[in-house]
């Protein structure tokens, strides 16, 4: 989730949120290298969901590290209430490399992604560091809900493996997420444009998933169904097929030189 999504207020997780957390979460446990102790640096974490999911799947001794260089004192505070052994949030990026770099749904936050992405992999990727980055897919659907999340694009699959590659990392595996919400998406992006072209869009706020009312039987309802979309994902990755999807994700190591 990202930290303008993050409600004042407790709340209860969006599941397509928790279906994106379950899904890296089986990438991150089988990508890791060794069967000891793991350190994770998490880049734009939010809130910590996923670090503290991570937690409790990876071996004890582990740690994930939540950098945000936008983290407010409050957030700190909020955020590490109640405490949870192993997972720290901080301002400032950790020092020396780890086992694994999370790079979820952020690099679309920045004006110079390649800028970006160089300075949060330099000092934090090792010849046996697992990179796992995921963005928002496809320029088209480009709509008012990323101005509002403050995107400055979404990628297609091509743009996003140049842009890794050029950060020199090489893709172990990849492919689309989320393949089911696609088509809703294309069909709402048609009708804002529409509704640019006849003068009839009315620029309200878009809900985010930090805003979910849904009830118990619909939640379980979607919350399966997007884990069965997800297993898709991973069966095809797996197969070597990237399936197009409203989520691009590569999980890479740094390219032999």
């Amino acid at each position: 989730m990202d930290l303008v999504e993050v409600p004042g207020a407790p709340f209860r997780r969006h599941p397509w949120e928790v279906a994106r957390a379950r899904f890296f979460e089986r990438v991150v446990e089988a990508a890791r290298r060794g069967s000891g102790p793991c350190r994770v640096l998490d880049v734009g974490a939010g809130d910590g969901y996923l670090g503290r999911l991570l937690l409790q799947r990876l071996p004890p001794g582990s740690r994930v590290e939540c950098f945000d260089p936008h983290y407010t004192d409050e957030d700190l505070r909020r955020f590490s209430d109640p405490p949870t052994p192993g997972l720290s949030f901080v301002r400032a990026r950790p020092a020396g490399a780890v086992d694994v770099v999370l790079l979820l749904d952020v690099i679309e936050h920045v004006a110079d992604d390649r800028a970006f992405l160089a300075e949060n992999l330099d000092a934090s990727v090792a010849a046996d560091t697992a990179v796992l980055v995921s963005v928002p897919a496809w320029n088209q659907l480009y709509s008012q809900h990323d101005v509002e999340l403050r995107h400055f694009r979404r990628y297609s699959p091509r743009q996003c493996r140049a842009l890794l590659e050029s950060g020199g990392l090489e893709i172990v595996r990849s492919g689309g997420l989320f393949h089911s919400l696609l088509v809703p998406r294309i069909a709402a992006r048609v009708g804002e444009a529409v509704a640019e072209l006849t003068g009839r869009l009315h620029r309200r706020k878009p809900k985010n998933i930090g805003q979910w009312r849904g009830g118990r039987v619909v939640t379980r309802v979607l919350e399966a169904a997007l884990a069965a979309d997800n297993r898709v994902s991973d069966l095809a990755a797996r197969a070597g097929r990237e399936l197009p999807g409203l989520s691009y994700w590569a999980l890479c190591r740094r390219a032999a030189r």
